[in-house]
């Protein structure tokens, strides 16, 4: 990875072989987070029986893809906590560049909020991505945290069928199933995610396109259907 706010999408930017987040049975990190409201609060500190915190910007196509199904998870759920982390701008582009200042961040989450109607809790990353960071920096992962502030499910990437599996696992105090295939994202949604970007998103991506079909869509997957999680306790202390 080179700069944190990168000025234009390149798969080469993100090591995609290699997730570098908290895996399942490790520590989840605190951090003091900006609201959305201009406000702060500890990213760890939630009511539920679970968090469930997702990692999303309003130029990712693929959180933007999942955000329907994870409306539908958040109300068969109601007695767990869903955060996202607003981190950097996926796809930058002419409308929605990369983050210069706290204030363009702050706007963008706003946007994600009050234009996109994202209705779960937005943590706003600091401008550095430290949080972000020490989350793996992938663009849209997903992590179940419990009370002891410990990661007992986790994926690079979010598929929410998976994770609503999961979820019930561990409500039921189960272990967690094993993470779900990558995804791409509905066409339809990932064109107007890249259009609203602005100019210089679209071409960027599609630059990337077989390079994220390879590592993604294929490696990954194999990894995937090939791995065989250890199984995590629901209650585990870290």
């Amino acid at each position: 990875m080179t700069d944190y706010n990168y000025d234009s999408f390149s798969a080469g930017q993100y090591t995609l072989d290699n997730f570098q987040g908290p895996a399942a049975g490790r520590k989840a990190q605190d951090f003091s987070m900006q609201t959305t409201d201009g406000s702060q609060r500890q990213l760890l500190d939630f009511d539920g029986d679970f968090l469930v915190l997702e990692i999303g910007s309003i130029t990712c196509p693929l959180y933007q893809s999942r955000r329907a199904k994870m409306k539908t998870l958040t109300e068969k759920h109601p007695d767990t906590s869903f955060t996202i982390m607003y981190v950097r701008e996926a796809h930058p582009g002419k409308t929605r560049p990369k983050h210069t200042d706290a204030e363009g961040k702050l706007s963008n989450a706003r946007a994600l909020q009050f234009e996109d109607g994202e209705g779960r809790t937005i943590l706003i990353d600091d401008l550095n991505g430290h949080a972000h960071v020490a989350y793996g920096s992938f663009p849209n992962a997903v992590f179940i945290i419990n009370k002891n502030h410990c990661v007992v499910y986790y994926s690079d990437w979010n598929n929410p069928t998976a994770t609503g599996r999961a979820l019930v696992n561990l409500k039921a105090g189960n272990p967690a199933s094993g993470m779900g295939v990558f995804l791409p994202a509905i066409p339809s949604v990932g064109f107007a995610t890249l259009k609203n970007a602005g100019k210089g998103a679209g071409i960027d991506f599609l630059r990337s396109f077989p390079n994220l079909v390879w590592k993604n869509l294929i490696k990954r997957n194999l990894r995937v259907l090939l791995r065989r999680p250890h199984p995590i306790s629901p209650d585990t202390n870290c």
